[in-house]
């Protein structure tokens, strides 16, 4: 088993004239369960698709499970599941119907986790696909991904038309099937609090780049808040990476990736949450931005 369930190195896609992603270069490791955050336009959906091979790169690579999916799609594809944003699902068949069509098309298909799954949670074989609920049909479009029984399951903003209740139930079926073992997640979303939950690995993309790819527990323990009398930053980004700044007439806030401990007694230094760390590198102007930040575990 490879190390890593995602390797991309200097990947890029370029539409036209205009960098969809760019210089994109991070790995995420086997086993865990990572967010890919990043504000709308950022490259996320890009990223997952070069990832599964529904597109060709304009630059660099992309590996998943050791394999390029473009290149060689009859290795890699039997061992992903990948559910996109607008949950496709012919809405004119049965589920039961939809279940024969996946086990026809996959040779690693569990029927019996399938049914399984969706007795469970009250959705009927007979059901036509077009009757049910947003909550349901992404339910069900996770219960078709699981059932090939995936290494790796991508998963692009799966939760985003959903109510909080809705998401709530499918952010915990996922976890079911990932306690079951041998599964890696790469889960793309905006929603932090929800992603804080379930996720123990981040990337951050903004303005087509990474900014941040890290374990989370690194990522907030790598971060703080500095507040004190309204100064120059200066002297903190000689030994510190700002990352944002603000001022009142009175007082200076800044928020840092500290390069060790902070000493200096004229800051208060305060935790910072995750929201907060996501919002303030989004924050940033694109030049300001880093081309790639990756946190020292």
């Amino acid at each position: 088993m490879s190390e890593f369930a995602l390797e991309a190195r200097g990947l890029g896609k370029r539409y036209g004239k205009k960098w969809a992603l760019r210089d994109c270069t991070l790995e995420i490791p086997t086993g865990c369960v990572a967010a890919l955050v990043g504000p709308n336009g950022a490259g996320k959906t890009t990223l997952l698709h070069l990832a599964v091979g529904l597109t060709d790169a304009t630059a660099g690579s992309v590996r998943v499970l050791g394999r390029s999916a473009w290149e060689k799609p009859e290795v890699v594809l039997p061992r992903l599941g990948f559910v996109a944003q607008e949950h496709p699902l012919y809405r004119r068949f049965r589920i039961g119907e939809m279940l024969k069509a996946g086990e026809k098309l996959n040779a690693t298909w569990d029927q019996a986790l399938a049914q399984t799954r969706l007795e469970r949670l009250g959705i009927p074989l007979d059901q036509k696909i077009g009757t049910l609920s947003g909550g349901q049909q992404a339910q069900v479009a996770l219960t078709l991904a699981l059932a090939k029984r995936p290494e790796l399951l991508v998963l692009d903003e799966p939760i985003a038309a959903l109510d909080p209740l809705a998401r709530r139930d499918f952010l915990k079926s996922l976890m079911e099937a990932v306690a079951d073992g041998g599964l890696t997640v790469l889960l793309s979303s905006h929603i932090i609090t929800d992603l804080e939950r379930v996720c123990d690995y981040m990337i951050l993309l903004s303005a087509s780049q990474v900014q941040l790819a890290a374990p989370i527990e690194d990522i907030v323990a790598e971060h703080r808040v500095l507040s004190g009398p309204r100064s120059d930053p200066s002297a903190v980004e000689r030994l510190h990476s700002v990352i944002q700044a603000s001022h009142t007439d009175r007082q200076t806030t800044l928020v840092v990736r500290a390069n060790g401990h902070l000493y200096d007694s004229r800051w208060q230094v305060d935790e910072v949450d995750l929201e907060e760390i996501v919002l303030a590198y989004l924050g940033r102007s694109p030049a300001d931005a880093p081309e790639s930040l990756e946190v020292a575990s």
